[in-house]
């Protein structure tokens, strides 16, 4: 990882993001589309399009929606709507961004800073090459979002192909990536903005 975050300039990949439910006891939303990170000086971008979403791969609508994270701020664009939902991470930017960019252009010692990690031995991905990481939050404001987060790495390209975030309740959000490509042909700025319009409503949420 430590060798990959060195010469980090670029990724995209397509996502699945499951959503499991405790209190239902079964995953009750599933998205899907395609990620891109970049490094912008010492930060990192990073652009989801969520493509479709449903309750099964088979039974998925389109859903188009884009979250962006960039310069300290996440905005959610729902075109269909034609609103932003923006938040302003203030001093929380770098808990934030710790979790964000897992696996995409962090180093293993980024990882030590923000979480203690342990090596778990990978039993629930038959890919070979694959290690599993447990990574338990330092930060109490992360811990009161994630208690516990899981990583599988692909060793060979020092990369993350699936991640398990667990909320403190039960909840969690599994995310599988494939066709992941670094440092590939340059990424077009277009790809990080939002594709909004004078009449675009934006909101920021207080609390």
């Amino acid at each position: 990882m430590d060798s990959v975050a060195a010469g980090f300039h670029s990724a995209e990949a397509e996502f699945e993001w499951d959503t499991y439910e405790k209190v239902i006891d079964e995953v009750d939303d599933i998205q899907t589309g395609t990620i891109h990170y970049r490094k912008n000086g010492d930060n990192i971008e990073m652009m989801a399009e969520v493509k479709k979403a449903g309750q099964t791969l088979n039974e998925q609508r389109p859903e188009p929606k884009f979250v962006l994270f960039s310069q300290g701020k996440v905005q959610m664009f729902q075109p269909k709507v034609n609103t932003v939902t923006q938040f302003d991470l203030g001093k929380n930017r770098s808990d934030f961004e710790s979790y964000v960019v897992l696996g995409f252009g962090g180093s293993g010692q980024d990882l030590k800073k923000a979480f203690d990690v342990t090596y778990v031995d990978p039993q629930t991905i038959p890919v070979a090459g694959t290690s599993e990481l447990q990574l338990l939050p330092k930060s109490d404001k992360v811990k009161g979002t994630y208690s516990k987060i899981l990583l599988w790495i692909d060793m060979n390209k020092g990369i993350s192909i699936q991640q398990q975030f667990f909320q403190p309740q039960g909840d969690y959000r599994l995310a599988k990536y494939s066709d992941v490509q670094i440092n590939g042909k340059k990424i077009p700025d277009d790809v990080f903005k939002l594709k909004t319009n004078d009449k675009t409503q934006f909101v920021s949420p207080k609390g």
